[in-house]
């Protein structure tokens, strides 16, 4: 079995590290009595930091690589469209289980705790689009249409890749039909532009508008 280039290890070891985390929040003994939401703060810090590390091995993030004013216009009227397709396709048979990491940031009062909510928010608008975008699309994707996928346009990346990488990204999220729809979306907007940054901005926004709707609503199970 081959091993993984750096690229595809700068990639990937984000993306294995944040769903560490996530199983450690979902599954934290409860008789160690720690809180589970505060390991959110350090699953932030801590991808936050690796993305930094990795951050030259990231060429489709460089500077020369930015949209223009067309493709950004296009990437948030696609995070847009994606956010408000996600809030309503909850129904039971469009679920695949239950989330295992609840994130309810209130307080025994009942009250907000905002300094929960302010890592949530982050976490979900700056850090997620980035390290899901490097791994899902810019990785996986191209990866399913050639092994070396450092060498693969996005333009080049056919339906079977698109598909498949899509499924996968679905089986990470308990809204499958929202999740299909979004990785789809995500997908087409980076082969179409063939930068990545159309991808994670499409992907920022609609996590940064799902956020803020959470806070405003109290629907804390879309957390």
């Amino acid at each position: 079995m081959s091993t993984l280039s750096p690229a595809a290890l700068a990639r990937c070891i984000p993306f294995f590290v944040f769903m560490a985390f996530l199983a450690l929040r979902g599954y934290l003994p409860a008789e160690l009595g720690l809180d589970a939401r505060w390991v959110y703060g350090a699953q932030t810090v801590v991808v936050a930091g690796l993305l930094a590390w990795y951050w030259r091995s990231y060429g489709e993030l460089t500077r020369q690589n930015l949209p223009d004013a067309r493709e950004t216009g296009w990437s948030v009227v696609v995070g847009i469209a994606v956010f408000a397709l996600w809030v309503n396709l909850d129904a039971s048979w469009m679920q695949l289980g239950t989330a295992t990491a609840n994130f309810v940031p209130l307080g025994a009062d009942g009250q907000p705790v905002w300094t929960l909510i302010a890592l949530r928010l982050a976490g979900a608008a700056l850090v997620v689009p980035v390290m899901e975008e490097l791994f899902w699309r810019s990785f996986l994707m191209r990866w399913v249409q050639h092994p070396g996928f450092e060498r693969v346009e996005p333009q080049q990346v056919g339906v079977r890749a698109i598909l498949l990488s899509t499924f996968v990204f679905t089986l990470a999220h308990t809204l499958w039909l929202a999740a299909v729809i979004a990785g789809l979306a995500y997908a087409v907007l980076y082969r179409w532009s063939g930068k990545l940054w159309t991808a994670v901005i499409a992907h920022a926004v609609t996590n940064g508008l799902l956020g803020l709707w959470v806070i405003k609503t109290g629907r804390w199970e879309f957390w």
